[in-house]
This record gives structure tokens, C-alpha cells and sequence, in this order.
């Protein structure tokens, strides 16, 4: 799909300029572009965390929702990441879409979920993956892949046929965006780039140079 800048705008097809003020409906809209010609792991996001003494720290994380209230990933909270985010609540969010040549940046304060959604999501996990976030200590030390595999059969045997729930130690974080970076490419490294910014009467939007 085709988008055309007039002046300081994005259009597409009979999309209301009045639509972009919400910088979600952009996203979405690149999202679901993603995910009909990207082959691996469209939702795939670069998750950039800082710990209390400022020390960057980069991985990826999978989008598993999207809308007003923020961008959602789910992890072991006793990970990195965790550690991070509990000491220093702030994070960075880049998708890039390499087959359509586009990057979205997000920038903004991280909270948990409520328990509700985390053990809501948890449910819909297969349970091999269910199993996997009980055996593994994240981000800990591992002294043999045969430790990791003897957690495995020791939670399989466990919980045996019954439901799995959710470990206290793994649940959701959402970023409550307050930058929101739409990137194009453009010829000769001109690319486009729109900036939204949220303010008390809610989002500012303006050109960048690329």
C-alpha cells in the first residue's frame, strides 16, 4: 500500500487526515502489511532496557498486543530485562520490516500487567512453552544443557495432565508510549520520517529530517 506525503501528512487511500492524529492507526496498518509479507516473526521488536547505573542492554521480544494503553510483551520477570525494568522503568521498542523497508521507534515508561492479563495470555501458550517458563531461570547462569533438559521433565512430570499456572516470576510488561517514530526508505538515503510526541492533549506530530 501506498503512502504519499502532502505537506505534513500520510495518506492512504481514503484514510481521514483527522486518523493520523492517533499514531496507532499507522501502526496497525504497517502491522498488518507486516505480517502478509515479512516470512519470519513480524511482531519480532527490539527491546532496549537500561539498568539503574545506565548500562544499555538490547534483545528481542515478540509484540503480543497493541492499542491506547500500550505495546505488550511477556517475559520472566526475574530475566535482564526484569531487572532493568524493575530498577529503572523506562524502554525502547524498534520494529524493523525489512521486506517493506520501514522501522517504527518506541519510546516510553513500562508497567506490568494486571495478573488477569498475564494469566489470561499464559493460558494461550502451548505447553511445551508453559513448561519452558517454569524450568528456566532466565538470564542465570547454566552450568549444562542437561540441567535445563532434567527442569524440563521434572515440571512435565509435575504437573502432569492438569493446567498449567502461570509462575509468579513470568508475566507481561506494557510501554506506554510517549515517541512514536515512523521511519520510510527513500531514494538516496532520503528517508521519511514522522514523529509523534504525547502531550496532555494528546499527540504532536512533525516531519524529521532523515
Amino acid at each position: 500500500m501506498q503512502y504519499v506525503k502532502n505537506k505534513d501528512h500520510w495518506l492512504k487511500g481514503v484514510m481521514a487526515i483527522r486518523e493520523l492524529d492517533d499514531p496507532l492507526v499507522l501502526f496497525h496498518d504497517w502491522l498488518r502489511e507486516a505480517k502478509d509479507k515479512e516470512e519470519n516473526d513480524p511482531t519480532a521488536a527490539c527491546l532496549a532496557t537500561a539498568s539503574a547505573d545506565a548500562v544499555p542492554s538490547a534483545r528481542m521480544v515478540l509484540l503480543k498486543d497493541a492499542n491506547s494503553d500500550g505495546f505488550v510483551f511477556y517475559t520472566n520477570l526475574e530475566s535482564r530485562k526484569g531487572e532493568d525494568l524493575l530498577r529503572n522503568p523506562q524502554a525502547a521498542l524498534c520494529f524493523h520490516w525489512k521486506s517493506l523497508r520501514r522501522q517504527v521507534r518506541i519510546e516510553g515508561n513500562v508497567a506490568l500487567v494486571s495478573a488477569i492479563e498475564g494469566d489470561e495470555y499464559f493460558a494461550t501458550r502451548p505447553r511445551s512453552a508453559q513448561i519452558g517458563a517454569w524450568a528456566s531461570s532466565q538470564s542465570k547462569p547454566l552450568q549444562t544443557r542437561f540441567h535445563l533438559e532434567k527442569r524440563v521433565v521434572e515440571y512435565t512430570a509435575k504437573f502432569g495432565l492438569s493446567a498449567i499456572p502461570r509462575p509468579e516470576h513470568w508475566s507481561g510488561y506494557r510501554v506506554a508510549p510517549k515517541r512514536i517514530e515512523f521511519w520510510r526508505h527513500g531514494n538516496f538515503r532520503l528517508h521519511d520520517r514522522l514523529l509523534y510526541e504525547r502531550n496532555d492533549t494528546g499527540w504532536r506530530r512533525e516531519w524529521l529530517f532523515p
